[in-house]
């Protein structure tokens, strides 16, 4: 039994944002996989648009794994400074680039990805997303805990893990790859701390407009 209501009833509710959202690229600019892999893990807690910024040098400096495994961290430093936490990424930076030596090594699993140092659940599924790979899960980063509540998927909750899983409940796995972007592009574009639910292409199912419009 599903605990929060019909799971193809909801994929017909939310089928507007599937549609206009479906394959849009992550916001992270990011041109091959190594770039994708290190920029999510330099986004933790940081905006994509501060990352995007740092990147140009970054990837200039250590354009794949295989010279990023043989800097060391001083070096690496000057390049993510600017970055939230950067100290401690760049120990992870430099472990991931060591261990799987070339790009060609990373994985597109969630276990394998989540063996990474600095990849949780949300980064694998957002780099398993963008590679075009089957999903494993649903990705929940801070607009898809915001406004899956808002709209009525789920009951409101700040923890990530739980909300990926509770949305998991909710939708079929034939969905769960486009679904997460699409809930976070609309918290991005429209379903904002303050909403703009007059333009919002959901706002006749969603229980937030219901309960103040």
């Amino acid at each position: 039994m599903n605990l929060f209501g019909d799971s193809d009833n909801w994929s017909e509710k939310l089928a507007p944002i599937l549609k206009q959202y479906k394959g849009r690229k992550h916001p992270l600019d990011y041109h091959n996989r190594y770039q994708l892999l290190i920029m999510v893990v330099l986004s933790a807690q940081d905006s994509d648009v501060n990352i995007n910024s740092i990147a140009p040098a970054f990837f200039k400096a250590y354009p794949n794994m295989e010279t990023l495994a043989v800097t060391n961290i001083d070096n690496l430093l000057l390049h993510i400074s600017g970055v939230q936490n950067f100290a401690t990424k760049a120990n992870w930076l430099l472990e991931i680039a060591q261990n799987l030596k070339k790009d060609s090594n990373i994985p597109l699993s969630m276990d394998g990805l989540t063996a990474l140092k600095g990849i949780g659940r949300k980064s694998a599924n957002v780099i398993m997303r963008e590679s075009h790979v089957p999903a494993e899960g649903i990705m929940a980063d801070l607009h898809v805990i915001r406004v899956a509540p808002r709209i009525g998927l789920i009951p409101e909750t700040k923890d990530g893990i739980k909300t990926e899983k509770q949305l998991m409940q909710v939708f079929p796995k034939a969905i769960w790859g486009e679904i997460g972007m699409a809930i976070s592009f609309l918290g991005r574009e429209i379903c904002r701390p303050k909403p703009k639910c007059p333009v919002c292409p959901i706002k006749d199912i969603c229980k937030y407009y219901k309960e103040n419009y």
